[in-house]
């Protein structure tokens, strides 16, 4: 209860108006607007409100970059992924194409040089394809793609690039097969280069040759190389054949064992040269010979015409 004449206090403290506080405030604002249009003071505040507020807008923002940079992490592992494989197609078909391309140099060069040895032989030749393989495995033959129809015939002498390789032993109509120097059937005449010393190099079989019928203290050294000697009528004279690797002397033995590699391709190289026939002697024809002989019958003759007479 109030006392007599006095009024209650009010519970709440009141303050000014609402309406004087929203027409000062109404005017603090157009004042601070108009100070800051025309004087720019409130610009240090806003800079240091922007500062303040920086680390709070980063927080708020962290969560929707996250949420980007995870989306742009998996299209870019899928774009990744993607560019590799086409990468790695490319790479293959450059690969498959360099490699073509190296071994068509490759061919281009033992082409080239074939046919620089065909320039200098005094023969004719025939550059041929090796197709395959002889089936039986304990020989050493390979077929060519050139027969009778290209004017191959047995006997005709094999080379590549380097030396002798072979010799034609069999004629088909399409293709030839070849036997191998290293052929255990096979055997050639050379001699020395170095000293001229002739000899019969025979095949040994799994890419090695034996120089045989040769004495123990026959002048041959480790490294000397061997050549066609001619002698046989098929192969050229002075043909690159093999090489001396290994030497064995022992004088129980009448005849030393000298073991010899090949200095052609004999087991590689796909393409060859196939000579042609050596130039035999020239023989005077036969009417010839019968005219040189008949001035010495006549010749002959005259004495036993005159004691007829």
């Amino acid at each position: 209860m109030s006392a007599v004449g006095h009024a209650p206090p009010p519970f709440f403290k009141r303050g000014p108006a609402p309406l004087a506080k929203l027409l000062f405030f109404v005017a603090l604002s157009i004042a601070a607007l108009v100070a800051d249009l025309r004087f720019h003071t409130l610009e240090w505040l806003r800079m240091a409100a922007s500062t303040a507020a920086y680390p709070l807008q980063r927080a708020a923002y962290a969560p929707v970059e996250g949420a980007g940079g995870l989306g742009k992490y998996f299209s870019s592992l899928a774009t990744l992924h993607k560019e590799n494989d086409t990468l790695r197609e490319k790479q293959l078909q450059v690969a498959n194409l360099l490699l073509r391309q190296h071994h068509l140099e490759d061919e281009n060069l033992r082409l080239r040089a074939l046919l620089d040895m065909r320039a200098h032989q005094l023969v004719s030749g025939i550059i041929a394809d090796i197709q395959f393989a002889a089936r039986d495995p304990f020989s050493r033959r390979v077929i060519i793609n050139k027969g009778t129809q290209e004017g191959i015939s047995s006997g005709q002498a094999v080379v590549d690039e380097i030396g002798v390789i072979g010799q034609v032993t069999r004629v088909y109509p399409l293709m030839s097969e070849v036997t191998l120097l290293t052929d255990k059937s096979q055997a050639i005449p050379v001699e020395v280069q170095r000293n001229g010393l002739r000899a019969i190099l025979a095949g040994a079989g799994s890419n090695g040759m034996e120089l045989r019928f040769l004495a123990s203290n026959a002048e041959v050294q480790v490294g000397d190389v061997l050549v066609t000697s001619g002698l046989d009528g098929i192969y050229l004279r002075g043909l690159p054949v093999a090489k001396v690797t290994a030497i064995e002397r022992d004088n129980a033995f009448m005849f030393a064992r000298i073991r010899c590699t090949p200095l052609a391709g004999v087991e590689r190289h796909g393409q060859v040269l196939v000579l042609g026939r050596p130039p035999e002697a020239i023989k005077p024809p036969e009417d010839t010979a019968e005219q040189t002989d008949a001035p010495a019958k006549s010749k002959k003759n005259k004495p036993e015409n005159k004691a007829a007479r």
